[in-house]
């Protein structure tokens, strides 16, 4: 049995606590005592603050390509390790590998070691061609191609997620959806353009030696060459594609070397600065130092930004990137570049913009809302049990102050919905005061003291109100895990009011009634 010393305490604890959580979120209240308040406030939803909202499409098709490709590389790789010569490994279709095998006598041995390694990938019977060599074409299974295209949405939803946190918004929505698609929602952003640009970049970095001796413009490059456009800026600072160069297809670096992207400034002009990781340091220090006066392209997402001429060896692990950049550009190629490219690219299927006015409307009415239902609850409650429903009344705005306190100590969102959940709470804080209230008329009607009906109408009510109670949370845990970002909203904020609702019905309600009782003797309670 918790003495009412302990009940009090607790109450005035939580009271306190909640009371400091809740006031940074109240306007002029949280900014005058923002210096001894906790940071934390209750976010917007996208529905109340206004935004933007995105369905992006990943293209997991080429998801399954760059794999089937990294593949036949692979198999080149092993295959010269074993003294087995495959020839031009290459993506037919998108969804099948194709290399030649110029030595027949080498089937069985190339046979074993796709089936030891390459379980995954089904080949179909070699077609032998006029010289004796061997076309090998195969695909991977089904089961590997669902399990690349999921793969590929969890690591571009890990991307962008990460892309998102480095923008600087608070509270953004972002989760899978059917078909491969992905539902973004950033509260207070309203700039779709940098958005779409910052989410969508697939910012594939590579670092390639210059070819000056072959000629970009010709229809027919050597093998392993290839020609890049170097981008340039018009007069107004869009994008242009300048001329060509030629580069070596195969990179000596990639982005995957990169540990760290800082925006910069070099000569007056926006850079990003790059630092590697302790591998990619070691590799950039020995190709630089081994190609001393040749040009080196940095290479991102198949443009050429720079083609700097090696001056010496560069070590430290250190580079830069120019291109006549804005310093907003360079800012966001910077945290495009720290969050890892995509494995994928993304499209955006859908666009809408929020404004802050329909999100200020909102607001008002579900206000509006909140305060005509809980002061059409105040007033019934005092009319119909006295003193009481006072006390049940001044339960309720504990409970809105605990709901309030709990939203921004964990960060929570407040929508549209949450503000339909916080009436609902409203309702259903009063249900368990009924409930408890009628218990405490029939013990007394059955002659008890005051103390003893008010203990057991609390002991025989608290079983009801907590199975009941209990059932709701579990459907709100269902709502959360399942749900969106509007439902999720709902289910927050219904599940924050039970728990603040038995709180103070059960809790804080019978520590006065208690009190109440033992004050008022033989003279009864006001119920």
């Amino acid at each position: 049995m918790i003495g009412l010393r302990t009940r009090f305490g607790v109450a005035l604890v939580v009271f306190l606590l909640s009371l400091a959580y809740a006031l940074p979120s109240m306007p002029g209240i949280g900014t005058a005592l923002h210096s001894v308040l906790p940071e934390k406030k209750i976010n917007l939803g996208l529905d109340l603050k206004g935004g933007i909202h995105l369905t992006l499409a990943v293209g997991v098709d080429q998801a399954v390509s760059n794999s089937l490709a990294l593949a036949g590389q692979d198999i080149r790789r092993l295959g010269k390790d074993e003294k087995i010569v495959v020839l031009r490994p290459r993506v037919v279709g998108g969804d099948r590998l194709e290399f030649l095998l110029p030595r027949g006598d080498d089937r069985q041995k190339l046979e074993e070691l796709l089936h030891k390694y390459y379980p995954q990938l089904v080949f179909n019977e070699p077609v032998a061609g006029d010289s004796g060599q061997l076309r090998f074409v195969g695909r991977f299974t089904d089961a590997e191609a669902d399990r690349l295209k999921d793969m590929a949405v969890d690591q571009a939803l890990r991307t962008i997620r990460n892309r998102i946190d480095q923008f600087g918004v608070a509270e953004p929505d972002i989760r899978k959806q059917a078909g491969y698609r992905i539902q973004v929602q950033l509260p207070g952003l309203f700039d779709p353009r940098r958005a779409v640009q910052v989410l969508g970049q697939t910012a594939h970095l590579s670092f390639h030696l210059v070819r000056d001796d072959v000629d970009p413009k010709k229809p027919v490059l050597p093998s392993g060459v290839e020609a890049l456009p170097l981008l340039e800026r018009g007069t107004s600072g869009e994008e242009i594609s300048g001329q060509l160069i030629a580069v070596e297809k195969d990179a000596m670096l990639s982005g995957e070397d990169v540990a760290d992207a800082q925006p910069t400034f070099e000569q007056g002009q926006a850079a990003v600065s790059l630092t590697f990781n302790s591998r990619g340091a070691d590799i950039f220090e020995r190709v630089t130092g081994e190609n001393v006066g040749r040009r080196m392209a940095i290479v991102l997402d198949g443009k050429v930004y720079s083609a700097p001429v090696i001056r010496q060896r560069i070590g430290g692990g250190r580079a830069s990137i120019s291109g006549s950049f804005t310093t907003q550009e360079a800012s966001d190629l910077a945290v495009v570049l720290r969050s890892g490219s995509l494995p994928a690219p993304v499209t955006v299927e859908e666009e809408r913009t929020v404004g802050p006015s329909l999100g200020q409307e909102s607001i008002d009415s579900g206000v509006r809302a909140a305060v005509v239902g809980a002061a059409a609850v105040v007033v019934f409650m005092a009319i119909y049990y006295g003193l009481s429903g006072v006390i049940a009344d001044v339960m309720l705005i504990f409970t809105m102050l605990i709901i309030m306190a709990g939203m921004a100590a964990f960060g929570a969102t407040l929508t549209l919905p949450g503000i339909a959940g916080i009436v609902l709470t409203i309702g259903m804080a009063v249900d368990a005061n009924v409930l408890i209230y009628e218990r405490i008329r029939e013990e007394l009607r059955h002659g008890l003291t005051p103390l003893a009906a008010v203990r057991a109408g609390f002991e025989r009510a608290t079983i009801s109100i907590t199975d009941s109670n209990l059932t709701t949370i579990i459907a709100t845990i269902i709502l959360y895990q399942f749900g969106t970002g509007p439902i999720r909203g709902f289910a927050v904020t219904l599940s924050l009011g039970i728990l603040a609702s038995m709180f103070t019905a059960i809790f804080v309600s019978r520590a006065i009634f208690e009190y109440w009782a033992r004050k008022c003797g033989p003279k009864g309670i006001s119920i």
